[in-house]
C-alpha cells in the first residue's frame, strides 16, 4: 500500500530562525514550497525535509535522520566540523571510532545534532 509512496521526514524545533540556518547555510538543504511562521520545507536530494516549530522540539533520543552519503563520510565529517558542527561519540558494541566516524564491519556512520538537539547523522549505505 505505502511501499511506492514518497516519504517525508519531519524535525521539531523551537526557533525556526535558528534552525533554517542551521539546516541551510550549515547542512547545504534547499528552502522550497510554502513557508511561514510554522514550517520551513527544505529539498535535501530526492527527499523532503518539514522543519516545523513544536514545544515538542528535540525530545527525542533517537536518530531522526540519516543522510546516505556514500563512501565519503571521513570527508563530509570535515566539511560539517569546519562550519561548525560538532559530532556526537557513542559507546556501543561492536563499534569503533576513527576520529568521528564510527565503524562496526563496512558500515562508517557520524552522529551529531541540530540546534534543538535533534539527533542526525550520516551513513555510508
Amino acid at each position: 500500500m505505502l511501499g511506492n509512496k514518497d516519504v517525508v521526514a519531519n524535525i521539531a524545533v523551537k526557533n525556526l530562525d535558528t534552525a533554517k540556518k542551521f539546516y541551510e547555510d550549515t547542512l547545504g538543504l534547499t528552502p522550497v514550497g510554502a513557508e511561514d511562521q510554522e514550517v520551513v520545507v527544505f529539498k535535501s536530494g530526492n527527499s523532503t525535509v518539514y522543519v516545523y516549530k513544536s514545544e515538542y522540539a528535540g525530545t527525542n533520543k533517537a536518530t531522526a535522520i540519516s543522510w546516505v552519503v556514500g563512501e565519503d563520510v571521513a570527508g563530509i565529517v570535515q566539511q560539517l566540523k569546519a562550519k561548525g558542527v560538532t559530532f556526537e561519540h557513542y559507546d556501543m558494541p561492536e563499534l569503533t571510532t576513527d576520529g568521528d566516524v564510527h565503524i562496526a564491519g563496512d558500515m562508517k556512520v557520524a552522529w551529531f545534532k541540530d540546534p534543538d538537539g535533534n539527533i542526525l547523522n550520516i551513513i555510508n549505505r
